[in-house]
């Protein structure tokens, strides 16, 4: 297992301390196909590889890969899923404002990973469709690192990317649990989950 990925699986105890992948069909509502699916996910990486080797600083970065977030994530759904079944109690302005500083924390705490790809790259190989999701498998190659795999996950019915694994472990699982960490710790009080990402 690489270096990279070995410190993705250790989130559950920590900070997640790997890539954030986010991707999203522009129009939800229909079905998507297995080139679509990889053509998207070919637009994701491509913006990706693009931030990651701009030179730019961490900071400028972060602010990249937030519009990265939002204009390619569900991240409503995601915030749902992360948030888990006190989302269904919540108010819509209430995961409104969860969704944004959720967004902005993913953005900050992944982006700051993506460093490590600088000089490295992400490959897209094959796609398959797996009931109603698409699985995209990308291979990353890293300076330093035997190359590991990354699945994208995309949603046939929504069109959207819905969860990244590294080498098998999977990003929304690993997020859930961070999240239902924090929201435990302030009893369950969805405001102050959302104080506690900024």
């Amino acid at each position: 297992m690489s270096n990279f990925a070995r410190n993705f699986g250790l989130s559950r105890r920590a900070l997640i301390t790997s890539m954030a992948a986010v991707a999203a069909f522009p129009t939800a509502g229909f079905a998507f196909s297995e080139s679509q699916a990889e053509a998207l996910i070919d637009k994701v990486v491509s913006d990706i590889n693009a931030i990651i080797n701009s030179g730019k600083s961490e900071a400028a970065m972060y602010v990249d890969f937030e519009r990265t977030l939002v204009r390619y994530a569900d991240m409503p759904n995601i915030s749902r899923s992360v948030v888990g079944p006190p989302a269904r109690s919540a108010s819509a302005a209430q995961m409104a404002a969860f969704t944004k500083a959720f967004q902005t924390y993913i953005a900050r705490k992944y982006g700051s990973r993506f460093r490590e790809f600088i000089g490295g790259k992400i490959e897209v190989n094959t796609t398959q469709k797996i009931n109603s999701i698409y699985d995209v498998r990308c291979t990353a190659i890293l300076k330093g690192e035997p190359p590991f795999a990354i699945s994208f996950i995309v949603a046939d019915k929504s069109g959207k990317f819905i969860d990244l694994t590294i080498e098998g472990i999977s990003l929304l699982k690993s997020e859930r649990a961070e999240i239902g960490a924090m929201l435990d710790k302030v009893g369950g009080n969805i405001d102050k989950l959302t104080a506690s990402l900024a």
